[in-house]
C-alpha cells in the first residue's frame, strides 16, 4: 500500500492550486494489529495535504478509547483485532453516538462481513489490496458523507438471498425518488434540479442507495429498480 511515485513521493499526494483556501485536514485514526500495515498507511497519509493521522491503535479496546478521546473524522478499522474485534468496536462506537465515520479496511471477512459491518454502522468497506489512491479517495468520500464499497463487497451483498429486495425495503422515500430518477438515466445534476436539492445531497443519496442495495454502481442500481417494477424481486 506504499508504492512510490515519481521523485520518491507516494502516489495519491494532493496538490493545492495557488490561491485556494485550505480546509481543515481530515483527521484519521488507524486501528490495525499489524505494525507494518500501520506504518505503511502512516507514510501514505503523510504525503496527503488534506489528511492528518492523529492516532494508531493495535487492538479493539484501544481503538474505541482513542476514537472517543481524539474524535477523528474517520476511523480506518480492521475487523480482525485482538480482544475486542472490529464488529465489537463498531457496536461500542454506535452506543456512544460519536460523529466519527468508520471505514472498514480488512483482509477477509466472509460473505456476510460487508453487510454486517454496514448494519453495525460502518460507512464503507474495503479490502487491504485496495489501490493507495483509491483508499485516499475513499477516506475523502466517507468524510463527505458518502458510503464506499469495494466492488467485491458490493457483489457479496447483492448475492445474498433476498438481498436486493431487503435493500429496496430499507430505502427512504427520498432514496426511492433518487433511484427512480437513476433508472430513468438522469445525471446527479438533473436529479438535483428535479428534486430541488443540492447536487452534493444527491451524491449522498446515491451512495446510500448503492450501499443499501449492495451494488457497485448506478447501472446495477437501475437494473434492480427495473426488476422490482417488473415484479422479479
Amino acid at each position: 500500500m506504499t508504492g512510490n511515485g515519481p521523485g520518491g513521493q507516494l502516489s495519491g499526494a494532493s496538490v493545492r492550486a495557488p490561491g485556494t483556501v485550505a480546509r481543515p485536514p481530515i483527521t484519521v485514526v488507524i486501528a490495525d494489529d499489524h505494525p507494518v500495515v500501520r506504518q505503511g498507511l502512516a507514510v501514505l497519509f503523510e504525503v496527503q495535504d488534506d489528511i492528518a493521522l492523529v492516532g494508531q491503535a493495535s487492538d479493539g479496546a484501544e481503538a474505541v478509547a482513542m476514537t472517543l478521546e481524539r474524535d477523528p473524522d474517520v476511523l480506518l478499522l480492521d475487523l480482525k483485532l485482538p480482544g475486542l474485534d472490529g464488529m465489537g468496536v463498531l457496536a461500542e462506537l454506535r452506543a456512544h453516538g460519536g460523529r466519527t465515520r468508520v471505514l472498514v479496511l480488512t483482509s477477509t471477512a466472509g460473505s456476510s462481513g460487508p453487510a454486517l459491518a454496514l448494519q453495525a454502522g460502518a460507512a464503507g468497506f474495503l479490502y487491504k489490496d485496495v489501490d493507495p489512491d483509491a483508499l485516499v479517495r475513499a477516506i475523502r468520500s466517507v468524510h463527505d458523507g458518502h458510503t464506499v464499497l469495494a466492488p467485491e463487497a458490493a457483489g457479496l451483498m447483492a448475492a445474498r438471498p433476498g438481498g436486493g429486495a431487503r435493500g429496496m425495503a430499507a430505502l427512504t422515500g427520498r432514496e426511492r425518488e433518487v433511484l427512480a430518477l437513476l433508472a430513468a438515466g438522469r445525471s446527479n445534476r438533473e436529479i438535483a434540479r428535479s428534486l430541488r436539492v443540492a447536487e452534493k445531497t444527491v451524491k449522498s443519496h446515491v451512495s446510500n442507495v448503492l450501499a443499501k442495495l449492495g451494488v457497485a454502481d448506478r447501472t446495477q442500481a437501475a437494473l434492480l429498480a427495473v426488476r422490482q417494477s417488473s415484479g422479479d424481486l
